[in-house]
């Protein structure tokens, strides 16, 4: 896993990449979110392909249980990816509730955080 450094209006952004999946649950995802905070992090970037795909599966509660965490603890999350391959009217609606704020974001592109 490797994290880049972004600056966004002197914020400090992480974006995690890496070849494998990073967050596989709450834990993860708390374990990663806490490890970013302690480094002075402000908010982070996640590629869709880093999180497990019962995230996307609103069924198991995943994604409520790790956005929730993201909440909490005052971090935004972006996560970038190609969301138009989800069919799932509930799975829509979840993107396009979250993308009215400004706490988790689902975005097609690394350039759509800086022009967020």
């Amino acid at each position: 896993m490797e994290i880049k450094k972004h600056n966004l209006d002197g914020i400090q952004v992480a974006e995690i990449t890496s070849e494998e999946i990073k967050i596989h649950n709450t834990e993860d995802a708390l374990d990663l979110l806490g490890n970013l905070y302690y480094q002075g992090y402000d908010k982070m970037i996640v590629h869709e392909e880093n999180i497990t795909p019962a995230f996307f599966d609103l069924k198991t509660k995943l994604a409520g249980d790790i956005l929730q965490k993201f909440t909490q603890y005052n971090m935004a999350l972006y996560i970038i990816g190609d969301f138009s391959k989800f069919k799932s009217q509930s799975m829509i609606d979840f993107i396009c509730e979250s993308n009215k704020g400004s706490q988790v974001n689902f975005l097609g592109s690394i350039g759509e955080v800086f022009n967020k």
